[in-house]
């Protein structure tokens, strides 16, 4: 199981009906201009989690609060009793490691002399003088907080769900709402956007109150369900801790995929390829798709990679996830038990109240 859900949340109504709904919803990134306007990159379904969703969710363009209902649960066929939705934060800033990288790759290329400027005296295009020159903006504060097109996702998201199941989402059910957040200030702050969109979905063009004061309440901060993993004390110790435990992550970053992109990549950039490493060709790779989903903006970093880079890359931080989150060690996913346990138990009670309102 990939590491970063954020928000639980649960809605049921009383058991009348034959079904209960388990709903997983990854929220990447999304942007606000408007489709004829986007502006798009090839490398973008090479990006992972930090592709924007609409690149990933194509549907939504033409109207992100419109819900898509699968063909094969129409309304007249089932009717929900219970939704359960696992959810991954809206779009965020970097985090301070990933700006810190970013501006130490910033300052090697202002920090080029003129002997190293041979594509520009040949007469071609100089890409690092333009990355020199292009604006860093990022900053240390920023640190992995939710932007405002991350609370426009979750309000969308909200709009979607409130009008996929009106009945579970009815004025009268607000109050069986429940939120479940872990103590991150962009799951936290994404919780309440999504609150917000329920409120616009309730009260049309009426401004949201302070989420302390809405009619389904504020979301509930519980670390030991949402980031079981930092609660694990077994996956810590084999995994989290462990300084073997990214062998094989660090065994590719040193092999000749990624070997051949830092030497090409210093070659367009015209920087000593012994100052760049793996980790900063990634933080540049990632810059394009952070710039694309927060700015809506196609910097130059995008320039600098191919569709053969993309892939590289891609399948660098799918190896990440593997070994520190996936099927690389059993204990990743069984550190997630505790989660699926209670996802689970209501879904369970769900079907039981529905049995014994079909045999009373």
């Amino acid at each position: 199981m990939l590491r970063g859900p954020c928000r639980l949340f649960r809605v049921s109504v009383a058991p009348v009906a034959a079904l209960a709904v388990a709903l997983v919803s990854s929220l990447s990134r999304c942007s606000l201009l408007e489709p004829e306007n986007r502006v798009v990159s090839p490398l973008s379904p090479y990006f992972g989690t930090k592709t924007r969703y609409e690149d990933a969710n194509p549907g939504l363009l033409p109207d992100p609060e419109a819900p898509r209902r699968d063909p094969q649960l129409l309304e007249e066929t089932c009717t929900p009793v219970q939704l359960v939705a696992l959810i991954r934060h809206g779009t965020r800033y970097p985090t301070t490691k990933q700006i810190r990288k970013l501006r130490q790759l910033h300052g090697l290329l202002q920090a080029r002399g003129p002997g190293d400027d041979r594509i520009r005296a040949a007469g071609g295009g100089d890409l690092g003088a333009v990355l020199a020159n292009w604006p860093l903006w990022y900053a240390d504060w920023m640190d992995g907080q939710l932007v405002e097109k991350g609370r426009q996702d979750m309000r969308q998201l909200a709009l979607r769900l409130a009008s996929l199941f009106p009945v579970l989402f009815s004025r009268e059910n607000c109050g069986r709402l429940q939120l479940v957040t872990s103590s991150k200030h962009r799951c936290m702050d994404s919780g309440a956007a999504f609150l917000q969109g329920l409120w616009q979905h309730y009260h049309p063009g009426l401004p949201p109150p302070d989420v302390a004061d809405m009619e389904c309440g504020p979301p509930r901060i519980n670390d030991k369900l949402m980031r079981f993993f930092d609660h694990c004390e077994k996956f810590l110790t084999q995994v989290e801790r462990n300084a073997t435990a990214l062998y094989h992550v660090e065994a590719f970053k040193t092999g000749p995929e990624m070997q051949n992109i830092l030497k090409k990549v210093a070659g367009i950039l015209q920087v000593p390829v012994n100052n760049l490493n793996a980790d900063l060709i990634q933080v540049a790779f990632f810059t394009c798709s952070f710039d694309l989903a927060i700015k809506g903006v196609k910097s130059p970093w995008c320039d600098v990679f191919d569709i053969d880079d993309a892939k590289v890359l891609e399948y660098l931080n799918d190896l990440k996830q593997y070994w520190k989150r996936g099927y690389g060690y059993t204990i990743n996913s069984q550190s997630s038990c505790t989660l699926f346990q209670d996802i689970f138990q209501h879904l369970d009670k769900a079907v039981e109240q529905k049995q014994r309102i079909v045999l009373s």
